[in-house]
């Protein structure tokens, strides 16, 4: 079953990165080339929401890790961008306490999160928003809510993956992942955000 928010074309990659990563494992480095080109987007999205300015570092210090532990991972395509995740979250969150750096905090009061929407759907919030717009706008939502959005429509991870790279149960994630979308659908609803064109949060221009 899809999920809402998730980019379709992320999916569509699925077949191409699994055969490209089983190729990887035999030792083809084109096709880690393709494995890398396929994952680094999202994957860069979703650093950028954890460390800012610092993802292409962390994003680095992810790959080199990937690299060295691909005869390790067991699975497909979806499960290979959640493998990534996981060791990029991992790599976020060492950098993180080297820099004395907390994640954001959960301060976002409840009873804002619960006012009601304006007319633009969720998946209209994030098509008007440039990428730079977007991760800024993630960034400053809790960050339970902010990872689970990151997760879910910049990566592209379906809910249960979503959960595993964070350790949680996959309700709680599709509620903060609903809070968060809810959350940036007012902000942009408010501050009449606008792009050029539709385009899926995270993906490179």
């Amino acid at each position: 079953m899809g999920q809402r928010g998730e980019p379709r074309r992320v999916q569509a990659y699925d077949g191409e990165l699994g055969a490209a990563v089983a190729r990887a494992q035999e030792g083809d480095e084109a096709a880690f080339a393709v494995a890398y080109r396929l994952v680094q987007p999202g994957l860069l999205g979703y650093l950028r929401g954890l460390v800012g300015d610092d993802a292409e570092d962390v994003a680095s210090d992810a790959w080199l890790e990937i690299a060295r532990d691909l005869g390790r991972f067991r699975g497909d395509g979806a499960g290979f961008r959640g493998w990534s995740a996981t060791i990029a979250r991992h790599r976020a969150l060492d950098h993180l306490r080297r820099r004395r750096v907390r994640p954001r905090s959960a301060t976002l009061e409840q009873d804002v999160l619960e006012l009601p929407g304006p007319h633009s759907t969720h998946d209209q919030a994030l098509e008007s928003l440039s990428t730079e717009a977007a991760l800024r706008l993630v960034r400053a939502l809790p960050r339970d809510q902010a990872e689970a959005v990151l997760l879910r429509v910049v990566v592209g991870l379906d809910g249960p993956a979503a959960a595993r790279v964070l350790g949680k149960r996959p309700g709680a994630v599709r509620t903060a992942a609903y809070r968060g979308l809810k959350r940036l659908a007012q902000q942009v609803g408010g501050e009449g955000v606008t792009d050029d064109g539709p385009r899926t949060l995270g993906e490179s221009t």
